[in-house]
């Protein structure tokens, strides 16, 4: 089981170390999207550069590039416990420092739905959608939003079937999205006026 575990690793960080939206960029669009926005190979800049088209099909990739090696890995092939949650940490890690783009990746946040939609179905995705689009809506700054958005998602792994190895899922993913936003954690936070809601 180890060596079956440590292939779905492998697996999962190269998939998740895809670059799609730079390519969808360099393809689709003919642009280096890293030029747009705040610099970030991730969707967000994939709809700066082109179109939502583009963008969407950007967030799909980036999405499903952890959801299918951690859904097969967890599903197909019976993976759990401790063994899962390196499989399941490998491809946000991929995406946000990946060896395809000199260890400079994305902020991980598409990758970061599709792993917890591999892990828990649609439970996962759900909550962190309304988690983010809640703190989005009310504060300044996304850094922040998203992490608060990460600390309330915390309900889910505490409460679904899983026990410390999810937990530990949960705090790798928030250790490197307050990582990769780290210059907007160095930002004022506010929350938005009324009459902009």
């Amino acid at each position: 089981m180890l060596m079956t575990t440590i292939f779905w690793i492998i697996i999962s960080f190269f998939c998740g170390a895809l670059p799609f939206s730079v390519w969808v960029g360099q393809v689709a669009l003919r642009r280096d999207i890293r030029t747009y926005g705040d610099g970030n190979p991730g969707a967000a800049n994939v709809f700066r550069a082109g179109n939502k088209k583009w963008g969407v099909l950007a967030i799909l990739l980036d999405g499903f590039k952890g959801a299918i090696p951690v859904g097969i890995a967890h599903y197909l092939v019976g993976l759990d416990g401790w063994g899962l949650t390196a499989v399941a940490l490998a491809p946000i890690i991929g995406h946000a420092f990946s060896p395809f783009l000199r260890f400079r990746g994305g902020k991980a946040l598409a990758v970061t739905f599709g792993v917890w939609l591999g892990l828990t179905s649609w439970i996962g995705p759900t909550a962190l959608g309304l988690s983010f689009a809640f703190w989005l809506w009310l504060l300044t700054v996304e850094g922040w939003a998203v992490t608060a958005g990460m600390l309330t998602f915390l309900v889910v792994p505490v409460f679904l079937p899983g026990g410390w190895p999810l937990l530990a899922v949960w705090l790798g993913n928030f250790v490197i999205l307050v990582w990769k936003h780290r210059e907007d954690l160095r930002k004022k936070v506010g929350i938005r006026p009324l009459q902009q809601k």
